[in-house]
């Protein structure tokens, strides 16, 4: 069994983290991972950095800038999924990535290089279904699952089309627009969630926007398996660059917090 599946099995909803790959620093970012492994993370997004984030709100393209200008390339990224894989055995890994990092790479080469660092998922932002062609039988070859991203605006059809090709489980963004912290999510949550369920049996999890615990408690009351916070575990990342203690402990901090909205309940 996956380590993705197996996160699922458990039937308890899944906290699922987000960080930069080389954010502050290469060898900070494995530190803020680190941290937020140790504070409970139980799925760890790992972003690699791209100079033109058009999915992220302006806290996440920051962490991508300064990435970038620590020097980070692919290579260093799988290098920390490596890491991350040492110190975290049973942990799923998921890669957040855009197109052209995967292009520029090699299709297959991308997908062998991150088995073989120890991811179990790939996320492609910007891939439309119908010209994943290319991307599928590489994932399929390699072990990775290819993760399914549905907007609150994917039609019906859309979705069908989507989820055809999905495994691991469906990141669905709560709201329309790009990243960030909000006050509060919005009030069809439930629907939105209940709307995909109907079209596959993959496990559902949420994000854009979850911030704060109760936002967490939210989306594990509309019925999804899995919460996704990013900005907010960013920013406290942000907060304290040149602080690495400071990060470590405002990242655990934030995490256990976020983990308070977390109630678990049994999924059919």
């Amino acid at each position: 069994m996956s380590r993705i599946r197996a996160l699922f099995a458990r039937k308890n909803p899944a906290f699922i983290g987000f960080t930069v790959a080389g954010d502050p620093g290469i060898e900070a970012s494995f530190r803020a991972a680190a941290a937020m492994v140790d504070a409970g993370v139980d799925l760890l997004e790992i972003a690699l950095p791209y100079s033109d984030p058009v999915a992220d709100g302006p806290v996440i393209e920051r962490a991508h800038v300064r990435a970038l200008r620590a020097g980070t390339t692919p290579d260093d990224a799988f290098a920390l999924v490596r890491r991350v894989r040492e110190y975290a055995p049973l942990l799923p890994i998921v890669l957040f990535t855009y197109y052209n990092i995967i292009y520029h790479r090699g299709t297959d080469r991308f997908f062998a290089d991150a088995a073989a660092a120890g991811a179990d998922g790939v996320l492609v932002v910007d891939l439309p279904a119908e010209e994943s062609g290319e991307v599928a039988p590489s994932a399929l070859r390699h072990g990775i699952d290819r993760i399914a991203l549905i907007a609150p605006t994917t039609s019906a059809e859309r979705q069908h089309a989507i989820l055809r090709g999905a495994s691991g489980f469906v990141y669905l963004i709560s709201l329309e627009g790009v990243t960030g912290e909000r006050d509060r999510l919005p009030p069809n949550l439930a629907g939105l969630v209940g709307t995909v369920r109907e079209k596959t049996d993959l496990p559902i999890a949420v994000g854009f926007g979850v911030s704060r615990p109760e936002h967490v408690a939210a989306v594990v009351e509309a019925g999804a398996n899995g919460v996704i916070v990013g900005s907010a575990l960013v920013r406290a990342i942000e907060e304290h660059v040149g602080d690495e203690a400071g990060m470590q402990d405002a990242l655990r901090t934030a995490v256990r917090s976020l983990r308070g909205g977390l109630v678990p309940r049994s999924r059919t």
